[in-house]
């Protein structure tokens, strides 16, 4: 499978981490690398959704987790075989291409079984044990096709399959006439050489197949016969040895192919079909879509190499809030603005961090510095990026490079500055009817600080007392989410954009209350005068409190 590169923004996604993915892999598509992908790890928040509507550009990839799975590690490029094609069609197949199996589907296309070369080694065998009976499954036409025979006579049901009793004429007259009454019953077929004696025998005792070998022509005569009669007649090229063998292989692979192999999906995770694998005699698992069919297939030999997949971070570089599972994956570049975490890398990679307002201003920076002509829609989307992340330039993160930046794509797309991020925190702060634990995590961070760790979310209002009237129900879900990280506070800073102030709400560890230093304003929450970033103010100051309860 052809590797894809994802470009990804961190967990519950702001407008900037997801704006910056898109217009990175936009970048990475118009320099020539079709590869880049543009995803976020979690859904769109209100603004986002706004801004993608407003501009008409297609959400990028929503991916829960990267936690290893099947469609990473497996073999998308699987050639299938039908169900009415001959074992030595397949065969022939398989050796050609080099498979050491290959998938049987039916009509539809649907998958039905599995050939390997140890299912054929035990069917074959059984076939061609001489101390047992055996009628296998077959048609007339796939002898043909198996023997490259030459027709001379065809029933008008040549493809029709059925079960055949096969017998070599190799003994006298009156013991060959004794062996096809005692199996007159059942679907005869005869290879038989030259001898026109034996031809007859079978045309009158109307076998269902004669097969001459070695190039031998009935007579005339018994053509006509046989024609009367409803006998199929055919040439091998074959002498009687060879035929007798090959035959065994005009088998349809339905009847071959291996039933008990269970199949996956492109979403099973790589710890869950180990142990399938294990108890399968090939090694190989077919993958199957949601209607059954074939999409790829998977062995062990697969989950040994790399997987087909690799990374971009943006906006983030820490791993608390980096997708689930990205440690599994090759990293190949971090463009970000925030403090430098800890998220470790195989190798020496591209990293990308300046104290600027938003990611968004980098990935502009970056289609100037390749001298690449930036897209109007992507122009729109970085613009709302950066006066998003820099609450329209007002934010105490805003360096004059986001200004020059924001300047340089509101000339390109002919947007204000003033009426696009006024429009755009508007759709943000909407926080009617939407409960408290959706607003928590919409844009939530994880940190690490020491021994400990903390989340701390951030919303835009246009008046906190929206937040502070439902103030139980927030708190009740900031403290399920400190139990559940294990986390020694959880916080939600709620950003007044009118007076580009916050109120900050906690839950915390009782232990660690006496080391907040903000002005407090009620129990559980604390005035925040002039604060309105999380990364150059909030977090600065609540690290040193974080600091001072560890020592």
């Amino acid at each position: 499978m052809n590797k894809t590169v994802y470009i990804i923004g961190h967990k519950n996604p702001d407008t900037d981490a997801v704006v910056s993915a898109v217009s990175y892999a936009a970048l990475k598509n118009l320099l020539g690398h079709p590869e880049y992908k543009a995803a976020r790890a979690g859904h769109l928040n209100p603004q986002t959704s706004y801004i993608f509507e407003k501009f008409g550009v297609p959400r990028p990839e929503y991916i829960s987790d990267l936690i290893p799975k099947v469609k990473y590690f497996m073999q998308d490029v699987v050639e299938t075989v039908t169900e009415d094609v001959s074992v030595w069609e397949a065969i022939g197949r398989m050796e050609k291409n080099e498979n050491r199996v290959m998938p049987v589907v039916n009509k539809d296309g649907k998958y039905q079984s599995l050939l390997h070369y140890s299912g054929f080694a035990k069917s074959v065998l059984t076939i061609l044990n001489p101390e047992k009976k055996h009628n296998f499954t077959t048609s007339i036409s796939l002898i043909l096709k198996t023997l490259n025979a030459q027709p001379i006579i065809l029933a008008s049901n040549s493809d029709k399959t059925f079960k055949a009793s096969i017998h070599v004429a190799s003994s006298s007259n009156e013991t060959f006439v004794k062996r096809l009454d005692a199996h007159a019953s059942e679907n005869i077929i005869v290879i038989a050489s030259d001898r026109t004696d034996i031809h007859k025998l079978c045309i009158e005792h109307n076998v269902k197949l004669l097969i001459t070998t070695s190039g031998c022509i009935i007579d005339k005569k018994l053509k006509e016969l046989a024609e009367k009669n409803g006998v199929s007649v055919i040439v091998s090229p074959y002498s009687t040895a060879p035929t007798s063998m090959l035959i065994a292989y005009s088998m349809p692979v339905s009847v071959m192919g291996d039933k008990e192999i269970k199949t996956v999906s492109i979403n099973d995770t790589v710890s869950k079909i180990k142990d399938i694998l294990k108890d399968v005699h090939c090694k190989y698992l077919p993958v199957v879509d949601e209607e059954e069919r074939i999409v790829g297939m998977i062995s062990e030999h697969d989950l040994m190499k790399e997987p087909n997949i690799e990374v971009i971070l943006v906006d983030h570089n820490e791993i608390t809030q980096a997708v689930e599972g990205i440690e599994h994956y090759t990293i190949q570049e971090v463009v970000d603005h925030h403090r430098i975490g800890a998220i470790p890398t195989k190798n020496p990679i591209t990293f990308i961090n300046r104290p600027v307002g938003s990611t968004s201003t980098q990935i502009a920076g970056l289609y100037k510095e390749y001298k690449i002509p930036i897209p109007k829609e992507i122009a729109s989307l970085l613009l709302c990026g950066i006066l998003s992340d820099t609450l329209i330039l007002q934010s105490a993160t805003t360096t004059e490079i986001d200004q020059e930046m924001a300047e340089y794509l509101s000339g390109i797309t002919d947007l204000d500055i003033k009426e696009l991020g006024n429009e755009i925190l508007i759709a943000g702060s909407n926080v009617k009817g939407r409960s408290a634990s959706e607003l928590i995590h919409q844009d939530m961070k994880e940190y690490v600080e020491g021994k400990v760790s903390y989340t701390a979310s951030q919303i835009e209002v246009g008046n906190p007392k929206e937040i502070l009237d439902r103030k139980k129900d927030f708190m009740a879900e900031l403290e399920i989410e400190r139990r559940s990280h294990k986390a020694l506070f959880s916080c939600l800073l709620v950003t007044d954009i009118t007076k580009l102030s916050s109120v900050l709400l906690i839950d915390c560890d009782p232990k660690f209350e006496q080391f907040i230093t903000f002005p407090k304003q009620e129990k559980n929450v604390y005035y925040l005068q002039g604060v309105v970033s999380r990364k150059k103010q909030l977090i600065p100051l609540i690290t040193e409190a974080v600091v001072n309860y560890q020592k």
